[in-house]
């Protein structure tokens, strides 16, 4: 019985292991740009300044084209945000969000990181 339960650890450990060597190997060959993320990881949870933080986007700037007021807002979720100002239209805060987010990273040029070197 523990041979067999060192048996399935190992494979456990291997299986993560070759998972987490697999994950390096693509980050190291694409590299990450700074400032350029797939906007399609936005989810309802997150809120602006995460959302400009991470995307590399001025709060402002998300507020304004978004046309929410940023006063009293920048505690709130997307998902809360689209109950206050979407009027029923499931995702179309998260969905404005992505296109600002679009539009921004093709206008404004991306610094040069490693990946681009």
């Amino acid at each position: 019985m523990v041979i067999g339960l060192i048996l399935v650890g190992l494979a456990v450990v291997a299986f993560f292991g070759f998972r987490a060597f697999r994950s390096y190997m693509q980050i190291r060959q694409h590299g990450l740009t700074p400032g350029v993320t797939d906007v399609e990881a936005i989810r309802g949870w997150m809120t602006i300044p995460y959302i400009a933080k991470a995307y590399g986007v001025p709060e402002d700037y998300l507020f304004t084209e978004i046309d929410i007021p940023a006063e009293g807002n920048r505690d709130k979720s997307l998902g809360d945000l689209n109950f206050d100002y979407a009027f029923g239209k499931p995702g179309a805060i998260i969905e404005a969000v992505k296109e600002t987010i679009r539009e921004y990273q093709t206008v404004t040029p991306t610094p040069p990181g490693p990946a681009s070197e």
